[in-house]
C-alpha cells in the first residue's frame, strides 16, 4: 500500500536541498518533509568543496558575482544576505572565519563540520532522509488519491524504491558537474518532462587543456597574476585578472576557472573562441615597451630573464624567452629591437592553445539550466507547474569561484522551503496530525 502523501518532498539532499528541507520544517513544525537522494550517503559535493574545507560563502556577495538574469539574481540574493547566512550557520553550531581572499570557511577547516551540522538540524526537525532513492520521474495530477489513505497529493514521484506522493516538490538535483558526487544532470530531464525549458549546459569553473606542444608542462605548479580575455567570434566577451596556475595538462587557477564558462559556452554553440593572456596585467604594449626600456637603461648588463623575473617566476620568464627565440641570458640592453617587440607582444597578448576543457568530472559547477524567468523569485516556485519549486544549480545561474555558488544554494533553498511551508493546506497531513509519525531519518 502506498504511504500517506507527504507535505513536501525535496529531491536531492545537497546544499540547496538540505537548506530547503530545514527552512521548511523550521517554518512549519507540523510539516511532513522527506528528502530523497540517489546516493547511499549524502553531501559528497559539500565534502569535496574547497579542498575538503567547504567554502561556505564569501564575505561580500553581489549580483555581479553571478551569471544569470541580473535583476532576478539580485532579488534572490537580497532575501538571504551573507550576514544572515553567517548567523544561520552560527545557529547550527558552525562558526565561520574569513580568509584573505574574502572566502568564508568553518573554523575547523573541515567540510564534514558543515555537513554534520546540516544533517543534525534536519534530523532534529524530524525531516525524513531517504538515501538510495534515485528519482526517475515526476508526474502531476490535479488530485492524486492515494489508495487506502483518503488523502490527496499533487505529485507522484517515482524512484528506485517505488513511489512517493507529495503535495509540494522542491527540485534540488544539482547540475552535471562532479557526477561522481551524484549530480548527473538527471534533474534537467525531470524538469523538461514537466514543461520547463533547459538552456544549453556546459562545465564551468573548470580547468582547460592546452596543446601538448605548448610549454606548460615545464611550468607545472607555478602560479602568478595574469589578465585573461575571452574572444568569441572576434568580440571580447570577458576580461578578468587573477591567479593563473600552470599544470601538466594546461592551465587552471581562479582566473582561468572563472573564464572557462565563456570558452565552454562558445564551443558548445560552435562559435570561434580564443583565450588570450596578458602577463603584464594592466599594461598596454606601449606601456610594456616603456617599462622594458626603463629597466634596461637602469641595469644594461642585467640578463633578459632577470629583468622579466620582476613580473613572474624564473621558469616562466625563461619559457617565454625561448618561445620567441631569444637568449634568456642576453644582456637586456643588447636585445635586438625585433626580438624585444616580439617578446613584449607575446607577453601582452599570448594566445593559449586551448584544446578542450577538462570535462564534467573536474568542473565545479554547471553553466546553463532552467531559465530564471520560469521561476517566481520570491518563492522559487515554478511559473509553469504550481507546487513545484526549483533551487540551486539546476537553475540557469552560476557564480564565480569563491563560495558564491554555495550562497546561491542557501538562498534559493531558504526561499523555496519557507514558501512551501506556508502554503494553505500544507502541514495538515495524517502524519502531521499524529505528531511524530514520519519524523525520522531513514536510509542512513
Amino acid at each position: 500500500m502506498t504511504d500517506a502523501p507527504v507535505d513536501l518532498c525535496v529531491i536531492g539532499a545537497g546544499a540547496a536541498g538540505l537548506a530547503a528541507g530545514i527552512f521548511a520544517a523550521e517554518r512549519n513544525p507540523r510539516l511532513t518533509v522527506e528528502l530523497l537522494d540517489g546516493a547511499k550517503t549524502i553531501g559528497a559535493k559539500i565534502l569535496v568543496s574547497g579542498g575538503g574545507r567547504c567554502n561556505v560563502t564569501h564575505d561580500v556577495v553581489t549580483p555581479d558575482d553571478f551569471f544569470g538574469t541580473r535583476h532576478l539574481v539580485r532579488n534572490v540574493l537580497a532575501a538571504f544576505p551573507v550576514e544572515d547566512t553567517v548567523a544561520w550557520f552560527a545557529s547550527l553550531g558552525v562558526e565561520l572565519k574569513r580568509e584573505e581572499t574574502g572566502k568564508l570557511f568553518p573554523v575547523t577547516d573541515k567540510a564534514r563540520t558543515v555537513l554534520n551540522a546540516l544533517s543534525a538540524r534536519a534530523r532534529d526537525l524530524g525531516v525524513v532522509l531517504r538515501t538510495g532513492h534515485r528519482v526517475v520521474a515526476i508526474t502531476t495530477r490535479d488530485r492524486c488519491n492515494v489508495a487506502g489513505t483518503g488523502q490527496s497529493a499533487r505529485f507522484v514521484i517515482r524512484h528506485e524504491q517505488g513511489e512517493t506522493c507529495a503535495r509540494r516538490v522542491v527540485l534540488a538535483t544539482g547540475g552535471r558537474s562532479l557526477p561522481r558526487t551524484g549530480s548527473d544532470g538527471s534533474g534537467y530531464g525531470l524538469a523538461r518532462a514537466l514543461g520547463h525549458r533547459v538552456t544549453p549546459i556546459v562545465p564551468a569553473l573548470v580547468a582547460l587543456v592546452l596543446d601538448e606542444r605548448c610549454f606548460h608542462k615545464g611550468l607545472s605548479g607555478l602560479s602568478h597574476e595574469v589578465e585573461v580575455e575571452t574572444v568569441v567570434e572576434g568580440r571580447s566577451v570577458d576580461r578578468r585578472t587573477g591567479s593563473l596556475l600552470w599544470t601538466h595538462f594546461g592551465i587552471s587557477g581562479p582566473v582561468v576557472m572563472d573564464a572557462s564558462r565563456f570558452w565552454c559556452l562558445a564551443r558548445e554553440r560552435g562559435e570561434a573562441v580564443e583565450l588570450y593572456g596578458n602577463f603584464l596585467p594592466g599594461r598596454t604594449t606601449e606601456q610594456a615597451r616603456e617599462w622594458f626600456l626603463t629597466q634596461a637603461a637602469k641595469s644594461p648588463r642585467r640578463s633578459l630573464v632577470k629583468l622579466l623575473m620582476e613580473v613572474f617566476p624564473e621558469r616562466c620568464a625563461e619559457a617565454f624567452c625561448l618561445y620567441v627565440a631569444s637568449d634568456p641570458q642576453q644582456a637586456s640592453a643588447q636585445v635586438p629591437r625585433s626580438i624585444r617587440d616580439r617578446l613584449l607582444s607575446t607577453l601582452i597578448r599570448f594566445q593559449f592553445p586551448v584544446l578542450r576543457d577538462r570535462g564534467w568530472n573536474f568542473a565545479e559547477v554547471t553553466a546553463g539550466g532552467i531559465p530564471l524567468e520560469e521561476v517566481n523569485f520570491r518563492t522559487m516556485e515554478s511559473r509553469l507547474v504550481p507546487g513545484l519549486h526549483l533551487v540551486g544549480e539546476v537553475l540557469d545561474c552560476d557564480g564565480r569561484i569563491g563560495g558564491f555558488n554555495f550562497q546561491w544554494a542557501w538562498a534559493t533553498g531558504r526561499l523555496a522551503g519557507r514558501a512551501a511551508a506556508v502554503t494553505p493546506g500544507v502541514g495538515n497531513s495524517e502524519a502531521g496530525r499524529n505528531g511524530e509519525q514520519g519524523k525520522r531519518v531513514a536510509g542512513e
